[in-house]
């Protein structure tokens, strides 16, 4: 049986299967698309990623030997600055004894010094970021208004020992760093 076209309805319907020239253009102009698309947006998206400095600065090893007792020691970790204090044991019964409940951020003194773990190993190191809270200053350490806490001039926020606000227009505690000991005087942050 024959169609309008001449053809027989066989032939057409064969004709209609198999790909032509024209298709594989179509498929591989469309392929060539793609692969140039994720050509183009290949350095965008790799430009998210950490620079290799910091990538290398992800854990550090501490020497808590090193730290005088009742001093401060600034280190750099992923490029922003933390503190690490070394507290006497008189000053760690202050922190402990000290009623946290009414605090702008109620935390204890001993969750303050658990490490990774959740365990409380060292209770005389004391291992936060030295940024405050508030905007990100860099407060200044054994300073302001708590003996042996932290002040941040920009602002006026006064921070305990411990890191925790007592007053000022922070609105959280100096948050500690995440960290595990691998010996009693090393200690691995991040």
């Amino acid at each position: 049986m024959a169609d309008a076209t001449g053809n027989t309805t066989q032939d057409g319907a064969q004709a209609a299967a198999e790909p032509t020239r024209r298709d594989f253009i179509h498929i591989a102009s469309i392929a060539m698309t793609g692969v140039g698309a994720a050509m183009v947006a290949w350095p965008f998206i790799d430009q998210w990623n950490p620079a290799l400095d910091t990538q290398a600065l992800a854990t550090i090893n501490v020497d808590l030997s090193t730290i005088q007792e009742g001093s401060v020691a600034r280190r750099l970790w992923r490029g922003k600055p933390i503190f690490i204090s070394h507290l006497s044991a008189a000053k760690v019964a202050e922190l402990r004894a000290l009623p946290y409940q009414d605090l702008r951020d109620p935390q204890s003194f001993d969750a303050r010094v658990t490490d990774a773990n959740g365990q409380v190993t060292n209770p005389q190191f004391l291992i936060m970021s030295a940024n405050c809270t508030h905007l990100g200053c860099v407060p200044l350490a054994d300073a302001g208004e708590y003996p042996g806490g932290y002040f941040c001039p920009c602002h006026g926020s006064h921070y305990d020992a411990a890191g925790r606000i007592m007053r000022g227009p922070a609105p959280l505690n100096l948050p500690v760093i995440p960290h595990t000991y691998t010996t009693p005087t090393i200690v691995r942050i991040g």
